[in-house]
């Protein structure tokens, strides 16, 4: 029977991107405290309890989705700028691209009664344009309470990630990322994965925060989920991570469409916010441009 493996916070970061490398997912156990925990679900709460279950097979018909989690919860933005999952995401990732952003925020909620989850890769979501030998995502589930098999605990097929696409896997190959509240489950954008069936009376609550190359498109709109008015109270390090940054030398460029004086003329998000400093700024040249696309 296939497993999903356990490492711990001491785990070294080397040995975890190398099961991930094997895998495609693995836990770490016991990453947050009980105090950090009821304050996500106290965050949380109010948004669970408004929101509408889902109303097709994949969403869940007993599954509740809620987004925008960082203008909702300054506890998940913690989890985002966690510096220990952010070295992980930007190891992984730098091989597929220069940065990383914050790519996909949701707390899922899984009710009793509801089904598995069709097994699926989340890179299909740009539709099968990528190259499979670019990995897209380095993907966070945080449990807010125990995962369990019985209470639809997210099923994963470890090294499917490497399986050409239409394989599919065998009952015996796949695994369940079963866990303690505050262990973390990580996962990438090519292994097949999906949430399990709750055959309890109990919900299951997990937080979902996804990350991808700057050059990507986000699945979450962050700009709409955290526009100016609501970003210009975070930090700038989590304005950057949700894309208010340029992802390369014009990625991401804005101009203001009130701006008489031409202060805000073709400059990074960064500047809406009174930030002056743009890593990109001396770079950004003609004779770099063609530099870097021909390479």
């Amino acid at each position: 029977m296939a497993e999903v493996k356990h490492v711990t916070i001491s785990t070294p970061i080397e040995e975890i991107l190398n099961i991930i490398d094997e895998d495609a997912g693995v836990i770490i156990d016991g990453f947050l405290n009980t105090k950090q925990i009821d304050q996500i679900k106290n965050d949380l709460d109010p948004f669970l309890k408004s929101t509408r279950k889902g109303q097709d097979q994949f969403t869940g018909f007993e599954t509740k989705r809620v987004g925008a989690l960082m203008a909702r919860s300054k506890a998940c933005q913690e989890l985002a700028l966690n510096s220990t999952i952010n070295e992980m995401a930007a190891l992984f990732l730098e091989p597929h691209g220069e940065g990383y952003q914050l790519h996909f925020t949701s707390a899922i909620q899984i009710g009793p009664g509801e089904t598995s989850q069709i097994l699926h890769r989340d890179r299909g979501v740009w539709g099968g344009y990528i190259p499979r030998k670019i990995e897209t995502q380095f993907s966070t589930v945080w449990a807010i309470n125990d995962f369990t098999k019985a209470n639809g605990a997210t099923q994963l097929v470890p090294g499917s990630h490497r399986w050409d696409k239409n394989r599919l896997p065998k009952p015996e190959e796949i695994a369940y990322a079963e866990m303690k509240a505050g262990s973390v489950f990580i996962y990438t954008g090519s292994v097949l994965h999906g949430g399990g069936t709750n055959t309890t009376d109990q919900a299951r609550l997990g937080v979902f925060l996804h990350y991808a190359p700057s050059w990507l498109r986000q699945e979450e709109n962050q700009y709409l989920s955290c526009p100016p008015e609501i970003a210009k109270d975070f930090s700038p390090e989590l304005r950057s991570l949700i894309g208010y940054s340029k992802g390369g030398y014009v990625l991401g460029f804005f101009s203001d469409p009130e701006d008489k004086e031409g202060k805000l003329e073709s400059v990074s998000p960064e500047k809406l916010f009174g930030e002056s400093k743009d890593k990109y700024e001396s770079l950004a040249t003609p004779e770099n441009l063609v530099k870097e696309s021909t390479k």
